[in-house]
C-alpha cells in the first residue's frame, strides 16, 4: 500500500511539473511588490524608507512646527528707522532684516516696495501674505517680528532768539514741552520777547488746519505755570520773537 501511495503522489507532482513547463517559466515582479501604495492613492504625510529613518512627505509642510507658539505683534505701529526681520517659511531661508525707509517703505521680497510705516507687524505680515499668494504662492507663511525700534521720533525746530538755533531731536516716550525745548536750545538770547513764543504745528492729519499756540514763557519758566505749556509734536516749529525795546 506504501508502495502504491508513494508511486501516485510521485506522478502526481511528475504531472505537475510537466505542466509547468508546457507554460514556461514563472516570473514574480519584485519592483510592482516593492511599492507600498498604488500610483493612485494619496501618500501619507510621513513614511519609512528603507534605511528605517521616517521621511517627510512634500504633501504636508514639514516647516510649520518652525513657528509654533509665534503670535505676530498687533499693537506697536512701525515707524520710520524700525529694523524688522521678516521670513517667508515655504521659502527656507533665514529671516532677512530690513530698515523701514524715509519714505515710509519697506523692500519686501519678490514684490518690492511696500508701505509699512504705521501698520503693525501682524497688519504688514497679513498684506504681504496676500500679496504673495496672488502671484507667487499657493500658500505663503509670512512672519515679521520687530527687532529694533527707532527710538528717534522726529524732530522740532526752534527759531529765533535763542542761543542754539536748529532742530532738536524728539525721542520715543519723552514728554518734550516748548519751555524744554528752549532749554535745550541754550534758553532766550538777550533780546527775546517771552511772552509772544509761538508753537506753529502743520497738522495735515484728517484735514485739519495749520495751528498756532501762543505762550507766555516767562508765567511758564519763570513763575512755574508748568500747565499753560505745550507737549510738542513731530516737526513743530518753536518761534522766538524779538522785542522792540529793551524792557
Amino acid at each position: 500500500m506504501l508502495v502504491l501511495s508513494g508511486s501516485a503522489a510521485w506522478a502526481q507532482t511528475s504531472d505537475a511539473i510537466r505542466s509547468l513547463k508546457a507554460t514556461g517559466p514563472v516570473f514574480m515582479d519584485f519592483e510592482t511588490l516593492a511599492q507600498p501604495f498604488p500610483q493612485s492613492a494619496p501618500v501619507p504625510a510621513t513614511t519609512v524608507n528603507t534605511s528605517g529613518v521616517p521621511a517627510v512627505s512634500t504633501t504636508a509642510p514639514a516647516t510649520v512646527a518652525t513657528v509654533t507658539g509665534y503670535v505676530p505683534d498687533d499693537k506697536y505701529r512701525l515707524r520710520v528707522g524700525d529694523k524688522i526681520s521678516l521670513q517667508i517659511i515655504e521659502d527656507r531661508d533665514a529671516p532677512r532684516s530690513l530698515v523701514v525707509a524715509d519714505s515710509g517703505e519697506l523692500d519686501a521680497p519678490y514684490i518690492g516696495r511696500i508701505a509699512a510705516a504705521d501698520k503693525t507687524c501682524k497688519q504688514l505680515a497679513d498684506e504681504l501674505k496676500a500679496q504673495l499668494e496672488k502671484e507667487y504662492y499657493y500658500r505663503a507663511t509670512v512672519v515679521i517680528a520687530l527687532d529694533l525700534a527707532n527710538k528717534l521720533l522726529g524732530r522740532i525746530y526752534v527759531w529765533g532768539q535763542v542761543r542754539n538755533q536748529g532742530p532738536i531731536e524728539l525721542v520715543v516716550n519723552e514728554n518734550l514741552t516748548a519751555g524744554k525745548a528752549i532749554l535745550r536750545a541754550g534758553g532766550f538770547a538777550d533780546f527775546a520777547n517771552k511772552k509772544k513764543v509761538k508753537v506753529i504745528r502743520n497738522a495735515e492729519v484728517d484735514g485739519q488746519a495749520k495751528q498756532t499756540f501762543e505762550l507766555n514763557m516767562a508765567d511758564i519758566l519763570e513763575k512755574g505755570a508748568t500747565e499753560k505749556d505745550v507737549v510738542l509734536e513731530p516737526d513743530d516749529l518753536i518761534i522766538v520773537p524779538s522785542r522792540l525795546i529793551s524792557l
